[in-house]
């Protein structure tokens, strides 16, 4: 990671074609991936614990949402956005002004929310 934008990201995927998809362009785009997770509970254990500077959470992994996650990571101070295929309306009361990314991702889209969710205030 020479570039200063650069980000230490944990993925919170259930799906591995888009998780390894996903990687890919973050991996393109000069990010380092440090954690992914396919399951609520090492999404919690790597967002308390990892050294991360940025996150992308699926809403629905597994059948149980990543809010929880997403409350880790907001008393951390780390930005994150939503991943899903259903826009945001699949967003609950707290997270509704959260950066959501639509699946399947796409490599514009991916650099748009992490810049957006960068500039903004943590979620």
């Amino acid at each position: 990671m020479n570039s200063p934008t650069s980000k230490r990201v944990l993925i919170v995927e259930d799906e591995a074609l888009l998780a390894m998809q996903l990687e890919d362009l973050l991996i393109d785009l000069g990010h380092e991936v440090v954690g992914l997770a396919t399951r609520i509970s090492t999404a919690i254990e790597l967002a308390r614990e990892s050294r991360i500077d940025f996150a992308i959470l699926d809403i629905n992994v597994g059948g149980t949402k990543s809010f929880p996650v997403a409350d880790i990571l907001h008393q951390r101070g780390i930005r994150f956005v939503f991943a899903t295929g259903y826009g945001v309306d699949g967003l609950m009361d707290g997270y509704r002004d959260a950066t959501v990314l639509q699946k399947p991702y796409a490599r514009e889209d991916l650099e748009r929310a992490i810049a957006r969710a960068s500039c903004g205030a943590v979620q």
